[in-house]
Parts: structure tokens; C-alpha cells; sequence
């Protein structure tokens, strides 16, 4: 589903002597269909920006990023066009990052309601499918018309994770989805994430929590201090051992 081939991604430091650093050099990795890759490693040595490239948030500085899109082929995402990432973003792609980025002053329900619309969903179907979701994350319900702006950090989060949830991407990408979380939502994230992997997503993710890691993912990504990796199963008193 997902072949990264020598990645790397430098950023220019134009107010330091150092000039660029690299965070990200000459990674490689490959996710298969319905499995979930988690990735460790230190504070600050680039797990987010192995995601933000994925995504594209961040442009590659070299490498290939191959992703088998349903609607579009085969994709180099370090490649494609800008047009080409936001139809794959609408239709197949997700991302969770750990702060809720919206417009100000739209209710809580219309958020997660409106990533349906671009699929063909009416307003009306969007909006009941976006109350469902919100209330298995934990939203109360006189929370759903009001803005997201006014609400507590871990009911930010949660309504960010029912943006990406709710259009059910074949590719989902975690960025600390649980870190503002309490225990009982994390279990219920935990219980959605594993539903989804059974229906066939596909998932590369980082956690705070190494016990939430070892719950969902079926390999794991130790990242070294030189940018590289190793893969690795999750041990086996964790789960099943990955294929």
C-alpha cells in the first residue's frame, strides 16, 4: 500500500551558522494493505516529519514516497501535483495531527460533517453521520453546535479525529492522536483504530504512549539518531506477531 525509498528532508536555517540540517535522510520503509506501522524514536528526530511528507504537508527534499491510490494508480506523492493531493486527500487519505486546525465559528458537528460533502454526501446525511461519530468519541451532545474554539484541549482532539475517522481513508496517518486524551476516550480510539485495520485501512502512526502503540501497531519503526531505521514486530506479549 505504502513504499517509502530513500527519503530524505533537509531544512535551511537561515539564522544559524549550521546551514541545513537533515532529519530525514535515506529512510526506507513499505506498509502492506491493512496493517499498521508504528514509528519511535527520541523527542525531535523527525517521526512528525516522516508524516508531514507523507502527507505532503512537507515537500521531500529527495526519495520516493509510492502509494497504490484506488482512485489514482500507483502515486509518487513526493511527485504528484497539488490538484492530484487534495482529490486524494478528499477521497482516500487522513491525517491526525495533535492540534485541531479549523475555521473559526463553525459548530462542532458541521467540522466533521463537511469532509463528507466533497464524497457526495447531502448536508442533511453528513451532518446525522457526523452526530453519530461524535458521540462514539465522547462529544457531549450540547457541544455539537458549539465552536470547537471554546472547547477543552482533549475535545479539540476529539473532534479531530472524527474529521479523519468519519470519511474512513485507506490511508490513515497519526500524528499523537491520543496525547490530550483520557484513558476511557483512548480506549475508545484504540477500539476504532482496530476496527478500521480489520476493514482493510492502512495506518503509519506516532504515540506518547508506548502501551497505545503496542495495542494498534503490527510492526515498529526504531528511529536512529542518523535518520535511518530498523523495523521490528511488536514484541509478542503485546499482540500477534506481523506477517
Amino acid at each position: 500500500m505504502l513504499e517509502v525509498v530513500n527519503l530524505t528532508k533537509s531544512f535551511e536555517l537561515h539564522v544559524s551558522q549550521v546551514g541545513k540540517v537533515y532529519p530525514i535522510q535515506g529512510l526506507s520503509f513499505h506498509i502492506r494493505q491493512g496493517r499498521f506501522l508504528g514509528i519511535a524514536g527520541p523527542s525531535g528526530i523527525g517521526k512528525s516529519t516522516i508524516l508531514k511528507c507523507i502527507f505532503r504537508t512537507y515537500m521531500p527534499s529527495s526519495g520516493e514516497v509510492w502509494y497504490d491510490s484506488l482512485h489514482e494508480g500507483r502515486v509518487d506523492l513526493a511527485q504528484a501535483d497539488d490538484r492530484q493531493m487534495i482529490r486524494l486527500r478528499e477521497r482516500e487519505l487522513g491525517y491526525v495531527s495533535q492540534f485541531l486546525k479549523v475555521i473559526p465559528r463553525v459548530p462542532a458537528v458541521d467540522i466533521v460533517a463537511e469532509r463528507l460533502l466533497p464524497l457526495g454526501w447531502s448536508q442533511d446525511d453528513a451532518r446525522r453521520e457526523a452526530e453519530r461519530m461524535l458521540e462514539r468519541l465522547r462529544i457531549p451532545r450540547k457541544l455539537w453546535q458549539a465552536f470547537p474554539a471554546t472547547f477543552s484541549g482533549g475535545e479539540q482532539q476529539r473532534v479531530n479525529l472524527a474529521r479523519a475517522f468519519i470519511v474512513r481513508p485507506r490511508l490513515m496517518i497519526l500524528d499523537e492522536p491520543t496525547a490530550s486524551l483520557d484513558r476511557e476516550t483512548t480506549s475508545a480510539v484504540i477500539e476504532m483504530l482496530q476496527a478500521m485495520k480489520r476493514e482493510g485501512t492502512t495506518m503509519v502512526g506516532i504515540f506518547h504512549d508506548w502501551d497505545v502503540m503496542e495495542q494498534v501497531a503490527d510492526e515498529i519503526l526504531d528511529i536512529t539518531l542518523s535518520g535511518g531505521g530498523t523495523m521490528r514486530p511488536k514484541p509478542a506479549a503485546a499482540g500477534a506477531q506481523a506477517e
